[in-house]
């Protein structure tokens, strides 16, 4: 409606101008209006799709890269919002998705910190499909940010004050996003200030085991311009000895509306870390080190005409690894000769178009550009060779690609979606990738899906070219995801509630097994998947100041893998009323393993999180949560205890 009144005002002044006459004036401004109005209506409601049976679904761009009513689209997306993730009060996103998520599943071994290398936690599983091992995509504003050489998210990148929102595509989307998106995606959404005006925060905590949280963010909007400037400092002991992790963090992102329908945005984020890894109980190691840093930049133009919308956008991230595997006294080791070393980095350039063609419809053209790869070698600090480095790989790819997605509304009852990717790898050649479900939009505020989708991943550098068993011929890897999804709104949208059903068949998955063409072991793509689940969804707003929410996941593998439970639930309550905000969270896991093979081990386990805040002041919050309250002994991964009941407190200043 800017646009709109603008128009109008400045014909408004050229009549007056031109003729001074009131009556001609008013004839001729309400013939321009009519036009526009009709021209504005009908882009908003193209834009939103908006079925009129019932209210407007969630809007989100991750599965579309347009905005899109999530009722429209025939796969599961899942949203945390901001309020959530503040509500949390973690500096880290990953726990917050952990509850809010169901079928994901991160691991943990410590009360901060996941790090990298040798026993790193902090891997992402959605659906059985683990980041770890390069099957799940981690976006920041629809960007990849897997490590150039390893193809796996770091999960000390992905910080609470990033985010405005988190977008979860549950299931394969290749289709958009290329490689490493088989399993699904998580789309970090960044923030931006929406109103005129500064706001400026500043989080402080401390509490078990020597833990320090600290973020400050500014926040300005002034006419058509916007920043969001962040800064944190964390850092704790651990709950065990040499279990030290200290980490900084900085954002900022600066957009600028160039016109009503073209703007301009860049960011840049770097995480440095330094963790101490201190090995399983059993066996504890000395001097396992880590000195990480990782960082983004992108800069995009994007435009918004209603009809048509889309952006060009420039992405490169980059890291440097330093890492001391350490060593074990008990196994009679001795302190490490070598240190491992890497510089890895990744650059993008991504294109789409949405436009809608006629009633009903929207079609998105896509071209992608992807350069990932690196350097690493091991230096060495001692013994003969002290001096001395040895290359262990530098190498680059390329991938691009084009891609199409249809999306096309059948009257008020049901949405089409389709697409394709083509996709060229350098050195391992061309994928076809297909997808396309339907979408019920049925009475009483119903909704119905059936999909079908294609993800696959090109096998990464590590797998390829570093380290024995690794093997250049290596193939694509490939998964079908068959899903049925129904979901219902009642009382006004105060309850609402979903279940997902899904079978993944999967195909020339990379595997460690012996070389048949000689001695030792070999990378093969020799692996399969057969995973089988259930997920259900429910959120009921009681009363104004009372909410429960609930999730509950249940995957059925034919072969296990770590980090990927059978049985997820979380049950939680909200509580806010003047100045107090409450919240509490129960979540249930059974059958997870921490490890696999000829010694398979499981672990179940109840934690229960309670978090609570109180507004002193205008300008003042103080808060509180604890962790594990129930004081549980269990592991996530195994010989790495997790910490009993922890507590955190602290203030939150607004100015």
């Amino acid at each position: 409606m800017p646009a709109l009144d603008r128009r109008i005002y400045e014909l408004n002044k050229t009549i007056e101008k031109t003729t001074g006459m009131k009556k001609l004036k008013r004839y001729l401004l309400t013939g321009a209006v009519l036009p526009l109005a009709f021209q504005v209506q009908a882009q908003v409601a193209d834009t939103a799709s908006i079925d009129r049976t019932y209210s407007i679904g969630e809007v989100v761009v991750t599965g579309t890269r347009s905005e899109t009513d999530v009722r429209h689209l025939s796969q599961t997306v899942s949203v945390v919002n901001r309020g959530k993730l503040e509500q949390a009060m973690q500096p880290s996103l990953l726990p917050v998705l952990t509850e809010q998520v169901p079928g994901l599943f991160v691991t943990s071994r410590g009360v901060m910190g996941y790090g990298v290398s040798n026993g790193a936690a902090g891997g992402i599983s959605l659906r059985g499909l683990s980041g770890g091992n390069a099957r799940l995509m981690v976006l920041i504003d629809g960007h990849p940010q897997y490590a150039g050489i390893f193809g796996h998210p770091i999960a000390d990148a992905y910080q609470t004050l990033l985010a405005d929102r988190v977008e979860v595509l549950r299931g394969p989307a290749s289709v958009l996003y290329g490689s490493n998106a088989m399993g699904g995606v998580i789309n970090i959404v960044t923030r931006k200030m929406r109103e005129d005006g500064v706001r400026t925060n500043l989080p402080l905590g401390y509490g078990s085991y020597n833990t320090l949280e600290t973020e400050l963010t500014n926040r300005i909007r002034k006419g058509r311009f916007s920043s969001v400037v962040s800064g944190s400092y964390n850092r704790t002991d651990g709950h065990r000895a040499d279990m030290d992790f200290e980490q900084y963090g900085g954002y900022a992102k600066l957009g600028y509306e160039l016109t009503d329908n073209w703007s301009l945005r860049g960011d840049v984020n770097v995480t440095h870390f330094n963790a101490t890894y201190p090995g399983p109980v059993s066996a504890p190691l000395l001097e396992g080190d880590q000195r990480i840093t990782r960082g983004m930049t992108s800069l995009a133009v994007e435009n918004n005409y209603g009809r048509t919308s889309g952006a060009l956008s420039f992405f490169y991230n980059w890291g440097d690894h330093w890492i001391n595997d350490g060593y074990t006294p008990s196994a009679g080791e001795t302190p490490q000769d070598d240190r491992f070393n890497s510089s890895d980095d990744m650059m993008g350039l991504s294109l789409y178009q949405s436009t809608r063609f006629f009633k009903g419809n929207r079609i998105t053209f896509g071209f992608d550009w992807f350069r990932y790869g690196g350097h690493a070698w091991s230096e060495y600090v001692s013994g003969e060779k002290a001096g001395t480095r040895s290359d262990i790989v530098d190498r680059h790819e390329d991938e691009v690609a084009g891609y199409m997605d249809i999306r096309q509304d059948f009257g008020r009852w049901m949405t089409l979606n389709a697409g394709l990717r083509v996709d060229h790898h350098s050195r391992v050649g061309t994928e076809w990738v297909p997808q396309a479900g339907l979408a019920f939009h049925l009475p009483r505020a119903i909704e119905l899906k059936a999909s079908a989708s294609k993800g696959f991943r090109y096998p990464i550098l590590r797998e390829m070219y570093m380290f024995p068993p690794q093997n250049p011929d290596l193939q694509p890897e490939s998964v079908w995801n068959y899903e049925l999804a129904f979901s219902q709104r009642l009382f006004g949208g105060r309850l609402q509630y979903g279940i997902n059903l899904f079978y993944i068949d999967g195909k020339n998955l990379i595997q460690t097994l012996p070389n048949p063409n000689g001695s030792g072991m070999l990378n093969q793509n020799s692996g399969e998947i057969d995973n089988t689940g259930v997920e259900l969804q429910a959120a009921y707003r009681i009363s104004p100041v009372w909410s429960v929410d609930a999730n509950y996941s249940f995957l059925h593998m034919e072969n296990p893998v770590i980090a990927a439970p059978g049985h997820k639930l979380y049950a939680g309550a909200n509580f806010s009323q003047g100045r107090w905000t409450v919240s509490t969270g129960l979540q249930y896991v059974e059958g997870l393993y921490t490890s696999v093979g000829k010694t398979e081990t499981t672990e179940n386990f109840v934690l229960w999180n309670l978090r609570a805040s109180f507004r002193a002041s205008k300008r003042l919050d103080i808060w509180a949560r604890g962790e594990n309250l129930l004081a549980q002994r269990y592991e996530i991964m195994a010989g790495y205890p997790m910490p009993r009941a922890t507590v955190i407190g602290g203030i939150n200043i607004n100015f």
